[in-house]
């Protein structure tokens, strides 16, 4: 009988262990899936987080780059019409110089007659016919003659004869005659303009006119000179006038550029 009760005695004491063991172990459990619960849900809810600040900084973003968009749609066409015409004005400028260079500023520094000074017409007589061709069609030419008007002039009351020739291009084309009219197969009109020419220019008449100073060419003056100061003056202003603006034009593109992109800077800083 002694043992059955000890036995009795001592199953007792351990289904209370066990029990004990049990309880503890399910209040760990909850306690430790509370944990769990705990630090996945501050997981979730700062991975949520980050989500919405991604999303709001792409939205920010998004509409950045729109704004910007639009501003460069707007702004674009203007600017690039703004610069051809600029770069248009500055090309066309640069060939302005280079066609008036090659022909009124050379004529100009050629010529050797630059200095002025008054003339007294001595005599005028018509010398000789010369002999001259005119264009009559395709590969077709025809010979003429018109009258050679010779008129000798004093050179600022010095006592100097010289002959009187119009331009460069009279002297170039007929170091003898005053003035060489335009071949044509009408003698008439040709001989009626230089005897226009010649009383227009009568004896002991006092006339402006053009010389050599360095005496290179003493025996020739010249009545107007071909290409004057005032030719150059404006071959020169023009040119540079366009060039100038074009280069005023493309400045103002960069500049309005550039405003437009520090004032959205601006606007940023602001927001």
């Amino acid at each position: 009988m002694f043992p059955l009760n000890k036995t009795a005695i001592i199953l007792p004491r351990r289904s209370f262990q066990q029990s004990l063991r049990t309880s503890s172990s399910s209040k760990g459990g909850r306690q430790s899936s509370g944990k769990m619960f705990f630090v996945t849900g501050s997981k979730h809810t700062g991975g949520a987080a980050k989500g919405n600040e991604k999303s709001m900084y792409q939205k920010f973003r998004d509409v950045d780059i729109l704004d910007k968009k639009k501003t460069v749609t707007a702004l674009k066409p203007g600017e690039d019409r703004a610069m051809l015409l600029g770069l248009g004005m500055i090309i066309s400028s640069v060939m302005m110089y280079f066609v008036l260079g090659v022909t009124v500023l050379r004529s100009y520094a050629d010529s050797v007659w630059t200095e002025e000074g008054v003339c007294v017409v001595l005599n005028s007589t018509v010398a000789a016919d010369v002999n001259c061709s005119y264009n009559c069609g395709p590969d077709c030419w025809r010979a003429s003659r018109y009258p050679c008007l010779q008129i000798y002039v004093s050179v600022n009351n010095t006592g100097r004869v010289s002959r009187l020739s119009h331009n460069e291009e009279t002297q170039d084309a007929s170091s003898e005659c005053f003035f060489v009219p335009k071949c044509r197969k009408e003698t008439a009109v040709m001989q009626a303009m230089v005897a226009n020419i010649s009383e227009r220019l009568k004896a002991n008449q006092r006339i402006p006119c053009y010389y050599d100073p360095g005496e290179r060419q003493r025996d020739t003056v010249l009545l107007t000179r071909l290409y004057d100061s005032a030719a150059v003056f404006h071959s020169l202003f023009w040119p540079s006038c366009m060039l100038t603006g074009g280069a005023l034009i493309i400045v103002m593109v960069r500049l309005t550029q550039y405003l437009s992109i520090l004032c959205e800077e601006l606007g940023k800083i602001r927001k």
